[in-house]
């Protein structure tokens, strides 16, 4: 909450997005904190059924409730520590499209996929995985971070 604080009071250029991605349960208090600045607030994650009995995850309308506006997917932690899949996130970045929020999908290498020389094969089979079945438009409203693991 303080750093985005700190951001709504820092010099700003048109030219770049800010965009804060709090752990869920500081959403509503950084969504507070952040009010009409013109800087961005997305989750870290979300469960790809809009309702039902998940216990634990956090749907699409709870996260446009509390004003997200984006949804990181992908990332290397939740795909190597947690084990989801490309097939998981592209259902994910569906629902993310669906209900009308932005998905930032993360891609990225390990430090064993560079030394052998696969990084354009890892990130391709990323992409196509994980943005399968999506329409050029949809694709077009994705945001990409690449983020190599090792680094």
């Amino acid at each position: 909450v303080a750093l985005s604080s700190d951001l709504v009071n820092a010099e700003k250029s048109s030219e770049v997005d800010v965009l804060v991605c709090p752990s869920h349960i500081y959403l509503d208090a950084v969504s507070a904190t952040l009010g009409d600045s013109g800087i961005s607030l997305g989750a870290q994650d979300v469960y790809f059924e809009a309702s039902g009995a998940f216990t634990g995850e956090i749907s699409t309308g709870m996260l446009g409730d509390v004003g997200c506006q984006y949804v990181i997917l992908g990332h290397s932690e939740r795909r190597h520590v947690m084990g989801e899949t490309d097939s998981l996130i592209n259902k994910k970045v569906k629902a993310v499209l669906e209900a009308g929020l932005t998905p930032v999908l993360c891609v990225g290498e390990l430090l064993e996929d560079r030394e052998a020389g696969n990084t354009e094969a890892v990130v391709k089979s990323q992409f196509e995985g994980s943005l399968a079945d999506l329409s050029p438009e949809q694709v077009q409203k994705t945001v990409i971070a690449y983020e190599p693991v090792w680094a």
